[in-house]
């Protein structure tokens, strides 16, 4: 907490002055993002810092290896999907871009040959990527780890066109996928 707290008075001398105006505006209108960003929780990747975004211009979403869920019926708690359901609904995004990695930590648990845990939470969530990960082995890949990055932005992407309101917004008002790939090592994007 001590390198928080100190951060936050960095920020409050140096940066909020400058942002001040730009936080009473957003305070007062409420925010209008363009973009919805579904990237990795992976602390080296934020959207923010990559895309050179202010407050208000992003609204993201952050989880293990950028991915989403399908679409489902099923009660429970569904923190993606209601944070999708939210951009696209009410924000109106005009377009979702799905952020992988390299490096991911995330497509690494998903790619351990190892016994599930019924009750890790982690586990669970990355068996989202099990059908891809089935696929890259399958190819034989020089690059397993790699290309399992590739194919969680795919799956994202995939998992996105099954939610009904993504459907519909992608007909009646034009919203996009798109899918990017962050190199953290050489700052290269891929899309």
């Amino acid at each position: 907490m001590e390198r928080l707290i100190e951060g936050y008075r960095e920020y409050r001398e140096k940066r909020w002055p400058e942002l001040q105006t730009l936080h009473r505006r957003l305070a007062e209108g409420g925010q209008s993002p363009k973009t919805l960003v579904i990237a990795c929780a992976d602390s080296r990747v934020d959207p923010a810092t990559i895309f050179n975004a202010g407050p208000g211009e992003l609204f993201v979403v952050r989880n293990v290896a950028n991915l989403a869920p399908p679409f489902e019926e099923a009660p429970g708690f569904h923190g993606v999907s209601a944070a999708i359901e939210f951009a696209v609904t009410q924000l109106k995004v005009e377009t979702i871009l799905v952020l992988g990695h390299a490096q991911c930590g995330g497509v690494a648990a998903a790619l351990q040959d190892r016994p599930r845990n019924p009750q890790s939470f982690l586990d669970a969530w990355i068996s989202l990527l099990d059908r891809a990960k089935s696929r890259v082995l399958e190819a034989h890949s020089a690059d397993p780890h790699s290309d399992l990055e590739h194919e969680s932005i795919r799956v994202t992407l995939e998992n996105l066109a099954t939610f009904p309101f993504v459907k519909e917004a992608m007909r009646t008002r034009g919203l996009k996928l798109e899918g990017a790939r962050y190199g953290v090592a050489d700052g290269g994007l891929e899309l």
